[in-house]
């Protein structure tokens, strides 16, 4: 699916979490893709996704994902911002101003894995371009 999202992180570069005290990198989609995404993996396994953030103003939602993702992100419509380990902690306020959390941290969210939130994405990306092509 071709989106005219561009690939260039709107969020915060200096971004950084924890989530059980472990640090966590950004994965960005357009909104739509995103909330198709989020349906997807709440209708799978009860853990299947972890915090996510909204940010309106760019028009796109952040998974949190395992430090590390970022090296190794290559899909298509998406970006993975590696964070700078600085510690900040996972607050009910959302970490970068602008943006409001979709789906909240918590003590029982986790990262999302992110080969689930891959899959997530392309099958969001198919019934997108699906519903676009029957217009």
């Amino acid at each position: 699916m071709e989106t005219s999202q561009s690939n260039e992180p709107c969020t915060s570069p200096s971004l950084s979490c924890a989530v059980r005290n472990a640090a966590c990198d950004l994965v960005t989609v357009p909104t739509r893709q995103g909330l198709e995404a989020v349906d997807i993996l709440r209708r799978g396994a009860a853990d299947a996704v972890g915090p996510v953030l909204h940010d309106d103003g760019c028009g796109t939602l952040g998974f949190l994902v395992p430090a590390g993702t970022a090296a190794g992100w290559d899909m298509p419509g998406s970006t993975c911002t590696e964070t700078d380990g600085r510690g900040l902690r996972l607050a009910p306020e959302p970490p970068v101003e602008g943006s409001d959390w979709l789906l909240p941290p918590g003590e029982a969210y986790l990262a999302t894995d992110p080969v689930v939130l891959r899959r997530a994405l392309g099958e969001a990306a198919r019934l997108i371009e699906a519903a676009d092509n029957c217009r």
